[in-house]
């Protein structure tokens, strides 16, 4: 099992980066926010998982070790494979999957490309019990004001993985209230 990369990126494609590892270009599938970010030339390291599967050796990495683990744990779920667990990490963070699972909001799997009400509701009830809150106060307090601040992107006209990607660049210190979250997150777009 691969479990970790260091390398320089070589190219930037539209689903995958090619990570040059010891001159071998590896070609490594990544959540959308992580391709945005991505830059040729600097050095990246990422957590992997490799899934073989009879006519492929196909690898996903990821910057933090939790979103490596959530894709996983989605792809434990019958009928889900590597692109919808994919597009789980890319379209939700790892707190609104956790926020999700603890409130048992199965609409919001329902935001996951490809995924509908059946399939919402079947991610849930695999990743019950499987997943558990760090600080339940903070993170439910959070994630409510998070929520409010995708609604109000997506309302607006961004995609949820745009409004994804300007809720993960929200430094952790920021304040806690909408207002204030909200107009840093709108600065996101303006970069």
């Amino acid at each position: 099992m691969i479990a970790s990369i260091s390398g320089e990126v070589l190219s930037v494609g539209s689903q995958n980066l090619i990570v040059v590892v010891g001159g071998v270009g590896l070609q490594i599938n990544v959540p959308l926010l992580l391709l945005k970010k991505a830059v040729v030339g600097e050095k990246i390291f990422l957590y992997t998982s490799l899934i073989v599967r009879e006519d492929s050796l196909t690898l996903y990495g990821f910057e933090d070790p939790q979103e490596n683990e959530f894709f996983m744990l989605f792809l434990g779920v019958n009928g889900v494979g590597p692109r919808t667990a994919l597009a789980a990490v890319s379209t939700l963070s790892i707190d609104l999957i956790r926020r999700a699972v603890l409130s048992e909001e199965a609409d919001l799997f329902s935001r996951i490309p490809g995924v509908g009400k059946k399939g919402a509701q079947k991610i849930l009830l695999h990743l019950q019990g499987k997943i558990e809150a760090t600080s339940p106060l903070e993170v439910v307090t959070r994630m409510d004001v998070d929520m409010e601040i995708l609604d109000a992107l997506t309302g607006l006209g961004y995609s949820v993985v745009e409004a994804q990607a300007a809720l993960q660049s929200i430094p952790r210190d920021a304040p806690e209230n909408v207002e204030d979250r909200l107009r840093i997150a709108l600065s996101y777009f303006a970069r």
